[in-house]
């Protein structure tokens, strides 16, 4: 993606150099994009008086920061103790297994993310996963491997065997 340096500008114009906003710019940014593109890195350093290796530096640093576009399935893993002690390390094994990537990674295509998720309090649907940030759970080995095959063939979230959280 290129990007025009006065775009990038003007959206993070309300945030001052000098006076911690470089956190509050990317994340307008990351909203705005869906992620924080690298070439807006040295405007991004422009307006706040510093290097484009600090800039990088606190992109890289906080895990939710992406620098390139975010996956069409983001498929969150609950690190949370509930839905480890549910089992919840074996359904990891089985979606790396099942789309031939890691935790922290996205598919070649770009299309599934697999990403730790922190626990947000859903315990009563332990063990789950978030599928686009909606829980689903609670799940078995055998309904995380129907729904990666179901995501990998056609990217329907939402759709298929898995079973959604009761409230």
């Amino acid at each position: 993606m290129t990007l025009e340096a006065a775009e990038v500008e003007q959206l993070i114009s309300e945030f001052k150099p000098n006076d911690g906003d470089l956190l509050g710019a990317l994340h307008k940014l990351q909203e705005h994009y869906g992620y924080i593109p690298v070439d807006a890195i040295p405007s991004i350093a422009r307006r706040f008086r510093t290097t484009p290796a600090r800039v990088y530096g606190m992109i890289s640093f906080y895990a939710e920061f992406r620098t390139t576009p975010p996956p069409a399935v983001a498929i969150g893993w609950c690190s949370g103790p509930a839905c480890r002690l549910k089992g919840s390390a074996n359904m990891l094994a089985a979606l790396e297994a099942v789309l031939g990537i890691k935790l922290g990674e996205d598919t070649a295509d770009g299309k599934i993310g697999l990403h730790e998720a922190q626990c947000d309090g859903s315990c009563v649907a332990a063990p789950l996963l978030y599928v686009n940030g909606k829980v689903r759970g609670p799940l078995t080995v055998s309904d995380v491997i129907r729904l990666a095959r179901e995501l990998k063939r056609d990217g329907a979230a939402g759709r298929g065997t898995q079973k959604k959280a009761e409230s």
